[in-house]
């Protein structure tokens, strides 16, 4: 039977695509990597990676085996987890994946109030895209994502967290309420692509097949510019409520024909098999408090696909 050394560097193969790069990442050189992917193959009596693609593809025979040896592996873990904790010295590693739109209100309001309720948590928080993070925790490289919804996957678990409504900032525009149907005289400011707050602004005003006024354009990465740009520029962009950081009459409510508000649904996503849920269903518990008490049934959950 292969070794638990061979199934990690099946797993960093996957991951890095490349040879050179897996072999990298598992502190070898690649013709020591290629063999002992080459004897696992022999040993399995299968192909587990497609040699004439590039970057590398599992074969189907990989993508079967790659789910075992990620359970394989995460069993082995234990055996060090146990021994630590027996000896006193366990502080577990909780990877956390969040999109930037949440990120930017979530890690200023929550991350001290973690970090004292773990004390024996290592929390490693990264921003990410929405399918830049789904793909991290397909692969394990996370064990918690925080995203807009909604999302559906049967080897992840879904925790709806809480609803967010979604406002205008239009300073020129007079008033504290904006029809929907207005912003379209208006220049709107986008996030840039991978952005799920994006897709929602698109869609929810109609901006597909609806040309920007003005020829030239620029899309952000992030919406402190993009509300900088409508400040010297005109025009609008999205912004969820809990990213503002002070209600100004800069900010519009925005509604449809319908009197419905736009909003997005925040949710975690966590792997079903997942031996930290412990300290995961702490974080998960506090986000919850900090923004779930709001409750309007005047909302319209917008879809980031």
């Amino acid at each position: 039977m292969i070794s638990i050394q061979q199934m990690q560097y099946i797993i960093a193969l996957n991951e890095e695509k490349q040879f050179q790069r897996a072999s990298e990442v598992c502190f070898v050189s690649q013709p020591t990597l290629s063999m002992q992917v080459k004897k696992a193959e022999e040993m399995l009596g299968g192909v587990l990676f497609d040699r004439s693609r590039f970057p590398l593809e599992l074969t189907d025979f990989g993508s079967e085996m790659i789910v075992v040896f990620q359970d394989v592996l995460q069993e082995f873990a234990k055996i060090k987890e146990l021994v630590q904790k027996k000896d006193g010295a366990f502080i577990e590693e909780i990877r956390m994946a969040i999109i930037p739109t949440v990120s930017g209100y979530m890690l200023p309001d929550l991350y001290g109030q973690w970090k004292d309720s773990l004390p024996s948590v290592q929390l490693s928080i990264e921003e990410m895209k929405t399918e830049e993070l789904l793909i991290a925790l397909e692969s394990r490289k996370i064990d918690v994502a925080i995203l807009a919804g909604p999302e559906s996957n049967l080897k992840w678990r879904t925790i709806p967290l809480f609803q967010e409504e979604i406002w205008a900032y239009m300073p020129n525009y007079e008033g504290q309420n904006i029809h929907v149907d207005v912003l379209k005289d208006y220049h709107p400011w986008l996030l840039t692509q991978g952005n799920c707050l994006r897709t929602q602004m698109v869609s929810f005003c109609e901006l597909r097949g609806n040309p920007s006024l003005d020829d030239w354009d620029y899309e952000g990465g992030n919406i402190g510019l993009l509300e900088n740009m409508v400040e010297k520029h005109g025009g609008y962009t999205l912004v969820p409520h809990y990213f503002i950081k002070k209600m100004t009459d800069n900010y519009k409510r925005l509604s449809t024909s319908d009197g419905v508000h736009p909003a997005r649904e925040v949710i975690a996503l966590v792997s079903n098999r997942n031996p930290k849920w412990k300290n995961i269903e702490i974080l998960i518990r506090q986000i919850q408090l900090k923004y779930g008490s709001i409750k309007n049934t005047d909302l319209r959950i917008l879809n980031w696909k």
